[in-house]
């Protein structure tokens, strides 16, 4: 008979513990460690029985092309890789009240024109998942709802329907009867994930499984988690702002680390098919301290707009406050510029936003950033028809950033007409698509720009 053990799991990062304590040691965080029985099972080798012999097919063999389900949300489908792959299994991840729920009722609810789909909450009453359909005037649609909790029970129900598309909202609520801990723990999380996502693979329907995440902004739970399926999406934004951002951090069905941008409304969400000029649409063009940055997300160009402040502290040390951006980076860049261009903002508090909730990763953002800095600082504003990119290096060298064409291309779309561009190692025209280009080398050839007398 098997013996039973206690043991003592975080519910965070999935660490094991032979001991509850208060801080996990893993991960840092404080009151995540929970007691979980499991069974002690002495360790057995295969025995005397062999296992079949695995079959193996040729790389150069011909497969047949995975047919996509289009939702009809271009910026869904772009973020997804072109629509839902059958089999596939996709998590979504957020803040709560981001609108996770909300784009994928809206997704299920125009793909039940073409597909059968089943929509299964663990957290809403079907009443109450009725009453947000009516709300974002999608009651009419064919769509099959559930209030359940047991994986047993949807599995079966999955075995015996042919549903195409299946919602589980959310995972942190589902649980197997045959395991002794709570639902949410990271047992119950890993087994319910595991056997959805094997019984929509054998049944080829796509699987789409929202997930709480920390105070971090990780998806609760095991880190197999997000291994198991095959894309991960997060929905980022902050619920002050209307913009909401989807963005696939893994996709094996298309690339990662594009983004489609979302408005939230009285209907819903709505999509943005051209964020650009929304990130821009209330871009005061006479400020100092404000510069346009054409970014890379994904294999989409964005303009966004990036704000400077830097103001006398009353503080003995500043402060260095950043929203959007990495604050290791800004302190970097604030180094170089003491260092290699003389420019003194160590007294000062830096402060330093990108407008319209959207976070930027690349480091092509630095020149524009500095650019920002150095406006705020001298109070000279950036030209209103000029975008910035650009990478700054230690000794302050410009380099070159990827995808410049598409960024350039981007800016004359929308009227610029003055691109701050890295030098290339080759002689370039002075004029691209319209734009007047001005190549620098060193982050100190920007500061005549922002003299009184320019």
């Amino acid at each position: 008979m098997a013996r039973t053990a206690t043991l003592f799991v975080c519910q965070a990062c999935g660490s094991s513990h032979n001991k509850w304590a208060g801080k996990c040691e893993a991960c840092g965080e404080w009151n995540t460690i929970v007691e979980e029985i499991v069974a002690e099972r002495p360790p057995q080798g295969l025995g005397k029985v062999k296992g079949r012999v695995v079959e193996f097919a040729a790389l150069s063999g011909v497969s047949a092309v995975q047919p996509r389900r289009k939702t009809g949300i271009e910026e869904f489908d772009r973020v997804t890789g072109g629509g839902l792959v059958a089999g596939s299994a996709i998590l979504i991840g957020g803040d709560p009240g981001i609108g996770k729920s909300t784009i994928l009722l809206q997704a299920v609810a125009l793909l039940s024109k073409k597909a059968k789909c089943a929509y299964i909450s663990g957290e809403e009453s079907i009443d109450q998942i009725r009453m947000r359909a009516l709300r974002l005037g999608l009651a009419d649609a064919s769509v099959d709802l559930a209030s359940v909790t047991s994986v047993r029970d949807i599995i079966s129900t999955m075995d015996r329907e042919k549903f195409d598309v299946v919602v589980i909202d959310s995972i942190q609520t589902m649980y197997l009867d045959n395991l002794d801990s709570a639902p949410g723990t990271v047992a119950q999380v890993r087994a319910a994930a595991q056997e959805l996502i094997r019984t929509a693979k054998r049944r080829g329907t796509c699987l789409l499984i929202v997930g709480h995440v920390t105070k971090d902004g990780q998806i609760a739970g095991p880190r197999v988690l997000e291994h198991m399926v095959d894309t991960v999406l997060y929905f980022e934004g902050d619920r002050g702002h209307t913009f909401r951002i989807l963005r696939a951090v893994k996709n094996r069905f298309g690339p990662t680390d594009e983004i489609g941008v979302f408005e939230m409304g009285d209907l819903g969400l709505q999509e943005v098919t051209n964020p650009s000029e929304l990130f821009l649409s209330q871009r005061n063009q006479e400020i100092s301290g404000s510069a346009v940055f054409a970014g890379m997300e994904g294999t989409r160009p964005v303009l966004v707009e990036i704000q400077a402040l830097v103001a006398p502290s009353p503080l003995g040390t500043p402060r260095r406050a950043v929203i959007g951006w990495d604050a290791a980076r800004l302190a970097m860049v604030l180094a170089v510029l003491e260092a290699r261009c003389g420019v003194q903002i160590g007294p000062n508090d830096v402060y330093l936003n990108v407008a319209g909730g959207l976070r930027i990763t690349e480091p092509a953002a630095d020149l524009a950033v500095a650019a920002a800095l150095v406006s705020s600082l001298s109070g000279v504003p950036v030209p209103s028809d000029m975008v910035i990119f650009g990478e700054i290096g230690l000794s302050g060298e410009i380099r070159n950033v990827g995808q410049p064409d598409k960024r350039l291309k981007e800016a004359a779309k929308l009227g610029f007409r003055h691109a701050l561009i890295p030098a290339p190692a080759k002689a370039a025209k002075d004029k691209k698509d319209d734009l007047r280009l001005t190549q620098v080398r060193h982050l100190k050839d920007i500061l005549p720009l922002f003299t009184e007398d320019t």
